[in-house]
């Protein structure tokens, strides 16, 4: 395991570079874990170089965790809500979320052929860890987006104890971002991708709420990256960076542009089921603003949860007839949707902005975004 793959010049999130999105501030981590209870853990998973021996590598890949509070979210769940732009991807338990309005588990994501053992995982880890031993039953809601253009995908490298270690490192505060945990092997734009967070938070006067963004991003063609309006993606031409990755994705049958992003949203407001999944829907305007379109081969996949009810019964709790629960009013939610849209714009640029040029199997490489130009081309 290692943080990083190369020696690149040191990496900015964006508002480094001197670009800020839309008109709400962020919270003081700019994060999800702005979130009051909210924790983010990663395990990053990169061995070996050169020609791809399935089952040895080259690894580049692993896992990234939400807690969602400090407490048992399975003893303690939360109202959440979801939404899908494209399908082609898979976020486990979102059935149960659409059904019962709740969330009951941690949040991973991984990639797309380690989604059964890190579901496993999350079962165990609440099993042994919380000594729940006699546990009915659990549906964990893990998501993946592929890295299988840079890591040994098939040689299956993520391990239970590898989600356990990502679940105990969980902490709040600042979050690693770019190519850590779940994000290590992704491409965005057709650039090196990964794992992004922002956040933000509402005046008093619309609440006082905070909403906070992580994203794994691993979607998008190079010419529709926009970067607060600026075609960013267009203005970086390919003969500036030889040696881009479009050859090698058509000759494993997947254009430019191919991908996924998972979308994770988390307030401290009071939001009903119903007000989680159309916060979730809110996410879809930030990928937009970046250059995302929901293309075919696309899995964007969005789940949003809310802090502001705790104290909500486990499914199989005994309790009364009536469960009491606070909620925003529906004509209060616009200030929550302006900001989840640019937490969501945000989080995606600074995953861009964090990652790092990364050598995979068989050496192909892709490229991390080049901030000079970024910056160059944003104060023009």
């Amino acid at each position: 395991m290692a943080e990083t793959m190369n020696a690149s010049a040191p990496r900015q999130r964006l508002r480094d570079l001197g670009v800020t999105i839309g008109r709400i501030p962020a919270g003081a981590h700019n994060a999800i874990t702005d979130v009051k209870g909210v924790r983010v853990g990663h395990t990053t998973l990169i061995s070996g170089q050169g020609p791809l021996v399935v089952g040895e590598g080259p690894v580049r890949t692993g896992v990234t965790v939400i807690v969602p509070h400090e407490g048992d979210i399975a003893a303690e769940p939360l109202f959440a809500g979801c939404h899908v732009l494209n399908g082609n991807g898979e976020m486990t338990g979102l059935l149960w979320v659409k059904e019962s309005g709740m969330l009951t588990s941690p949040i991973a994501i991984t990639n797309t052929h380690s989604v059964g053992v890190v579901r496993d995982a999350l079962i165990s880890y609440e099993v042994q860890r919380t000594q729940r031993l006699k546990m009915g039953w659990s549906l964990p809601v893990v998501a993946e987006t592929f890295d299988g253009s840079l890591n040994d995908i098939n040689g299956m490298h993520v391990k239970p104890e590898h989600v356990w270690a990502a679940l105990d490192a969980a902490s709040a505060g600042p979050v690693a971002e770019g190519c850590v945990g779940g994000g290590t092997g992704m491409i965005c734009h057709e650039f090196k991708g990964g794992i992004g967070t922002a956040s933000r938070v509402l005046s008093e006067a619309d609440g006082g709420w905070t909403i906070g963004v992580l994203v794994q991003a691993n979607y998008g063609a190079r010419h529709l990256l926009r970067i607060d309006g600026v075609p960013v993606g267009e203005l970086i031409p390919c003969s500036e960076m030889p040696g881009l990755h479009e050859e090698r994705a058509r000759l494993e049958g997947r254009e430019p542009g191919d991908g996924s992003i998972i979308i994770v949203v988390a307030t401290d407001a009071p939001l009903l089921p119903h007000q989680c999944e159309r916060l979730a829907q809110r996410a879809t305007i930030g990928l937009a603003r970046v250059g995302g379109i929901g293309a075919n081969s696309s899995g964007d996949i969005f789940l949003a949860f809310a802090t502001g009810n705790r104290g909500l019964p486990a499914a199989k709790e005994t309790t009364g007839q009536i469960v009491s629960c606070r909620m925003i009013g529906n004509d209060r939610m616009t200030p929550l949707f302006e900001a989840c849209a640019e937490a969501t714009e945000e989080a995606i640029l600074n995953a861009l902005c964090m990652a790092t040029t990364t050598v995979g199997i068989n050496d192909f490489t892709v490229h991390a975004l080049p901030l000079d130009r970024v910056r160059e081309i944003c104060a023009s």
